[in-house]
């Protein structure tokens, strides 16, 4: 394989939120992101940002309700505007989950999962996990490797 340009993960996640003029600084403060780029559109929108965690890339933008949160004629939407589902959820490696997880709870996310320890055998490894929802109600899994 190729590298993949200078600062950019091989994968990176796209959510979208009903406000992510507000969603962006409630990640930086529970989650511990911090903004790379925002690209702001008409009526306080947010067309486009990155976001990093270490070396993780997520982008936010909007995805609303109405017809005009599409591209390439997708709907985009936020949990939010599908009855809370989730088709799909984050996994972010942290330094220390209960540290994290008490950072995440302080600022309002929803632990849906408290950190506790899954151990996949000795031959494989034993993480530390918690899980989260945000605002607007995106599943986050954190985890601290704790045997490798």
């Amino acid at each position: 394989m190729k590298p993949t340009p200078a600062g950019w993960p091989r994968l990176s996640a796209a959510l979208y939120y009903e406000r992510a003029a507000q969603a962006i600084p409630w990640l930086c403060e529970a989650f511990g992101f911090e903004v790379q780029l925002r690209v702001d559109g008409e009526n306080g929108s947010v067309v486009h940002s990155q976001l990093i965690y270490g070396e993780a890339l997520v982008m936010v933008s909007e995805g609303g309700k109405d017809e005009q949160s599409q591209r390439f004629g997708i709907p985009l939407r936020s949990p939010k505007a599908l009855g809370s589902a989730n088709t799909q959820s984050v996994m972010i490696f942290v330094d220390d989950a209960e540290a994290h997880c008490a950072r995440a709870r302080q600022a309002g996310a929803k632990i849906v999962r408290e950190p506790q320890v899954d151990d996949y055998g000795p031959e494989y490894w034993a993480d530390k996990t918690y899980g989260a929802l945000d605002l607007d109600g995106h599943l986050w899994w954190f985890v601290e490797r704790v045997r490798g």
